[in-house]
């Protein structure tokens, strides 16, 4: 029996939850470890296990990942959710990566002081308004098939969903000018592996709180 993937960040959202998203969307069961020591990162960067000094570190298949894009394109192929061709899979990737965009732009401000968070997260939502959503609303009503690309589920289905979640965590009312984008939410919820994700208990971050900013700025001294 394969062993289950290892994942290796801080106990907290930032670079990893999307891995965790598509992994736990997938039914991929994984382990966890987290780094809340400098000494642990410190041991990490001298055994050469970060290429680039960098987190979030995967160990699966025999590997050890990191960047974030290259682990989420390795396990949408692995699991068979990042098209069936190359014109699907562009297109995928465009999508995800715009999402990634606006999520890293609301975890990017919670190390921000007071005031500057403040107006990073406002400045969030507002783009999420108006210039994400109104795109992804248009591109699952010209598509009309449920889903972002082609006929099937895909890791950019996923990672809308995770963007849209977020954001509602900011305001409540986000999506109340999107309908096709509210009832998208809606549907891939309820995909089994992701209802099952989505429920208290399970491998899903809550959003950075004090403790976690302080334990993160303490590791990686910034």
């Amino acid at each position: 029996m394969a062993a289950k993937p290892k994942l290796c960040y801080f106990r907290g959202r930032g670079r990893m939850e999307p891995i965790r998203w598509l992994l736990a969307a997938a039914g991929v069961e994984f382990e966890e470890e987290f780094l809340e020591t400098r000494e642990q990162h410190e041991k990490l960067q001298k055994g050469g296990r970060l290429l680039f000094g960098q987190l979030p570190l995967v160990e699966i298949d025999g590997m050890v990942l990191t960047q974030t894009r290259a682990i989420l394109s390795y396990l949408a192929a692995k699991d068979n959710l990042h098209g069936k061709d190359l014109k699907e899979t562009v297109r995928i990737d465009k999508y995800a990566d715009g999402t990634l965009d606006l999520m890293m732009m609301g975890a990017l401000a919670a190390f921000k002081p007071p005031k500057e968070k403040e107006e990073n997260l406002t400045l969030v939502m507002k783009k999420a308004k108006s210039r994400y959503f109104p795109v992804f609303e248009k591109i699952l009503k010209d598509h009309g098939k449920g889903f972002l690309v082609g006929n099937k589920f895909s890791w950019a289905d996923i990672q809308l969903l995770e963007a849209v979640l977020m954001a509602e965590e900011l305001k409540a009312s986000v999506l109340s000018d999107f309908p096709v984008l509210k009832a998208f939410k809606t549907r891939i919820s309820n995909i089994p592996t992701i209802k099952k994700f989505l429920q208290p208990g399970s491998q899903r971050k809550p959003p950075p709180d004090s403790h976690y900013v302080e334990v993160v700025r303490n590791i990686l001294q910034f």
